[in-house]
């Protein structure tokens, strides 16, 4: 059994039996599953990382991101990251109508062998369809885009960017 890199336990607090990869993370991945909440995607973003899956980050990532996305960097540093664990800090699930926040820290070995960790508090927004389907992704801060805050939000709520995801990319 390969153990899922989120470390995700069916009992709380609890990792004596870590969870295998094709039970966990793996069906996000496959696309076979969405994730139900922020802190799921968070998890499986962290897994993404570690397997070196770009394409998953990408197509996490708030669609009117996307195409502002580095590719071939996001490749580049999950290679080069031994990556060594993720703690959830704490999960907002509700902030808002339709946003949340995850905050982790993700464990990695530097190159004289400490660890060291990167913390954030992340920020994701939910999204629905025309199918009325719910779609959780993340909202890149890093990503440089010419948003007014009086336009419509990129997130596509109708409500304009000051007032819903410009919040938290401000």
């Amino acid at each position: 059994m390969t153990p899922c890199p989120c470390q995700v336990s069916p009992a709380p607090n609890s990792l004596s039996q870590p969870i295998a990869y094709s039970d966990c993370c793996q069906p996000y991945h496959n696309g076979l599953k969405k994730a139900e909440t922020a802190e799921r995607l968070m998890r499986t973003r962290y897994s993404a990382f570690v397997k070196v899956l770009p394409e998953y980050i990408v197509t996490t990532t708030l669609p009117a991101q996307q195409s502002l996305l580095d590719v071939a960097a996001i490749e580049d540093w999950a290679k080069q990251t031994p990556w060594a664990e993720l703690e959830i800090i704490q999960h907002t699930p509700k902030l808002g109508k339709r946003h949340a926040q995850v905050e982790f820290k993700a464990f990695y070995t530097t190159a004289d062998a400490q660890q060291a960790a990167h913390h954030e508090r992340s920020t994701f927004v939910k999204i629905k369809d025309e199918a009325v389907n719910e779609t959780w992704f993340f909202l890149d801060p890093t990503v440089a885009m010419s948003v007014t805050q009086k336009q419509p939000c990129i997130c596509g709520s109708g409500e304009k960017f000051k007032h819903c995801c410009g919040v938290y990319l401000a």
